[in-house]
């Protein structure tokens, strides 16, 4: 059981590296194709990933699980184009902290626990200091970070409803399809006046599989070793690794305060998903949906992550067929 664990830890790390080190790879595309033309790009290596998993039966989808499916797509398309743009404007540890802010905000907002509230403000001034007013502070960034946690939280949300209405990743893999499809004359007109190189594409592709591709593979295993509250409560870790990965990647460096409300921040959520009462501690989950864009866990849980209902039973938890 430890070595599952400690198997389950180790993957994890790799899962958030791998997530970490795609963004800063895309990073280096960001001048020759700028960041619309690397989420094209990215949007596409993840579409033909998760058709090619989930194999969804688009015949038996009705036109109001459509709808849903378009929705879920429309976040997509709007989150990685926000997040990348952020991140090409103020760095990768300040742009991933703040998108980071979005699953934060539905946990919290939706819980009724005084511990949950006390989180809440204690997260709120590290976000002030992370967007305080400074000469060289790119506003346009902060607000498409803060536009990317929107996002990733209606994205919260349209899953918890997809996955009572469609098996498996049935939903994801016909969004994700849709958005793909979407980016094709996105792509198309950016390439055209952006001439790419080789180098350029190959880091988008690159991007597109550590980013989408490990994380969805990595994340479905890790989360049969360790339990769900215990992946929630490690999750909150990407936005260190990425300030690091920015760090010894990108040679991006952050001050002492904007380190100091990072961590806060990710201290936040930790104590919001270790001592909730309505977590599963002990029990890993044997066949997992996952977040195919951020690796966390998908409808069957609650926004904290980590989280399931206080009745311990998981609201969606049917299987493709």
């Amino acid at each position: 059981m430890r070595r599952d664990r400690l198997t389950g830890v180790v993957m994890m790390l790799g899962s958030g590296l791998s997530t970490q080190i795609g963004a800063s790879v895309a990073a280096l595309a960001f001048p020759v194709i700028g960041p619309a033309g690397v989420v094209a790009i990215r949007q596409w290596v993840a579409a033909i990933v998760l058709l090619a998993i989930g194999r969804p039966r688009l015949r038996t989808i009705t036109a109001a699980q459509w709808r849903l499916v378009v929705a879920l797509a429309g976040v997509f398309a709007v989150m990685n184009l926000s997040l990348y743009t952020a991140i090409s404007r103020v760095g990768l540890g300040l742009g991933v902290t703040l998108e980071f802010l979005g699953p934060l905000s539905v946990a919290l907002l939706g819980s009724r626990r005084a511990l949950d509230l006390v989180c809440a403000l204690v997260a709120a001034p590290a976000v002030v200091v992370l967007a305080r007013p400074q000469p060289t502070t790119d506003y346009l960034g902060i607000a498409l970070g803060l536009l990317a946690a929107l996002c990733w939280a209606f994205y919260i949300l349209l899953n918890r409803r997809i996955g009572r209405e469609l098996p498996g990743a049935t939903g994801s893999a016909a969004a994700a399809g849709l958005s793909g499809t979407a980016y094709v004359p996105v792509g198309i007109v950016v390439l055209l006046h952006h001439p790419a190189t080789l180098a350029a594409v190959s880091y988008a592709l690159v991007a597109g599989v550590l980013s989408s591709a490990v994380p969805f593979l990595v994340d479905v295993l890790s989360l049969r070793r360790v339990s769900a509250q215990f992946f929630g409560v490690f999750m909150s870790v990407n936005p260190v690794l990425a300030a690091l990965v920015g760090l010894v990647v990108l040679h991006q460096r952050l001050a002492t305060p904007d380190w100091i409300a990072i961590l806060v921040i990710v201290a936040s959520n930790a104590v919001a998903v270790t001592f909730g009462a309505d977590a599963v501690r002990h029990n890993p989950v044997p066949v997992p949906e996952c977040d195919v864009v951020h690796g966390a866990p998908e409808p069957a849980m609650t926004p904290a992550f980590g989280k399931v209902s206080a009745d311990g039973e998981r609201r969606s938890s049917r299987r493709t067929q």
